[in-house]
């Protein structure tokens, strides 16, 4: 050790902080050698706290103001009292400073979709998201627990261990809530107070404060949002009779602008409407319904005969030019035998 290194750390130590940005929760100051000497003052400013660690324990913890340390360190004669350890001193001190300002728009989501009992759709996969906040409230804890003897700690190392507190919380809140998903758009704020219930005792462990919590966004896997939006899509047409004869009334238009107008279009315009109604029957069966029977005009469409094209068709008479059934193979006018 040099002279001048020997001679500088014999001075009263005055002890401060300032954050060089946020973010950090802990700083540990650089004392050389860790040795305070007796006597030394410190410095607490305003949205911070100090622990004074004295000879390897926790001895102290201060508030916002100016304050005088105590050690077994004084100046120049403890050191020259303990030559045979290269003038050493056996008595280490160490001070650590704390942030308490409340840390911000700290996010949490589901990496993952999580498995939760709806009473609605039974087992359900949901998404979910928002932010948090929260602030250092015991030193002591957090430096014990967590900070140990690091020279910083900041907000980006205990973010993955807070995420997943939250996550354990969303989970056992939802479980608790007995709230259907399609009602939670309208509870999102009671969600995050119970959420934030859950965190609490975990967040005290660590020597931290829940300040806030909310949920942004709950949602499902997309290929579940797409089932959802049938259902909806369901729900909204209501009587699939009528509409799929609305849908078949819309479509005469673009039918007659097409080749073969409205002449070309009947027989799929009626095969819509048969469609229809026997997805609607289909559908009122399963609901316990009867089906439906068929219409007085289709029942009766159904029980006439087709003529066949013969009976319609007429052709002339080979020997007198007289017109004649189609089928007939003699002229009922002059007899003649037809081909």
């Amino acid at each position: 050790m040099a002279l001048g290194d020997f001679l500088r750390k014999q001075f009263i130590d005055v002890i401060q902080w300032t954050e060089s940005g946020p973010g950090v929760l802990m700083y540990r100051y650089p004392m050389r050698d860790m040795e305070i000497q007796s006597g030394g003052k410190l410095t607490v400013r305003e949205s911070q706290m100090a622990l004074f660690v004295n000879e390897g324990k926790a001895a102290d913890q201060f508030g916002p103001g100016l304050h005088t340390l105590i050690t077994n360190n004084l100046p120049l004669l403890t050191n020259l009292q303990n030559w045979d350890k290269a003038f050493e001193s056996p008595f280490k001190s160490d001070v650590y400073f704390f942030s308490t300002r409340i840390q911000t728009a700290q996010k949490w989501g589901t990496q993952q979709p999580i498995t939760i009992r709806d009473k609605e759709f039974g087992a359900v996969r949901l998404r979910a998201f928002g932010v948090y906040s929260y602030r250092l409230a015991n030193p002591t804890v957090f430096q014990s627990a967590i900070g140990a003897t690091d020279a910083e700690y900041t907000v980006d190392q205990i973010e993955p261990q807070l995420r997943n507190a939250a996550i354990t919380g969303f989970t056992s809140a939802f479980a608790n809530a007995q709230v259907p998903f399609l009602d939670m758009a309208a509870n999102q704020g009671e969600l995050g107070t119970q959420i934030a219930a859950a965190m609490a005792p975990t967040f005290e462990q660590l020597g931290l404060k829940l300040e806030s919590f909310t949920v942004e966004n709950l949602s499902l896997p997309e290929e579940l949002q797409k089932r959802l939006d049938e259902r909806i899509s369901m729900n909204m047409i209501g009587d699939l009779r009528a509409y799929t004869q609305y849908q078949a009334a819309q479509s005469i238009p673009i039918a007659a602008a097409n080749p073969g107008g409205i002449a070309g279009m009947g027989v799929g315009l009626g095969a819509g409407i048969g469609m229809g109604g026997a997805i609607a029957d289909a559908m009122r069966g399963a609901m316990g319904g009867a089906p439906q029977s068929p219409s007085a005009p289709a029942a009766a469409s159904a029980a006439a005969p087709v003529a066949s094209a013969d009976d319609v068709a007429a052709k002339f008479c080979l020997h007198c030019g007289k017109s004649i059934p189609g089928q007939s193979r003699f002229c009922p006018e002059c007899g003649g035998a037809q081909a």
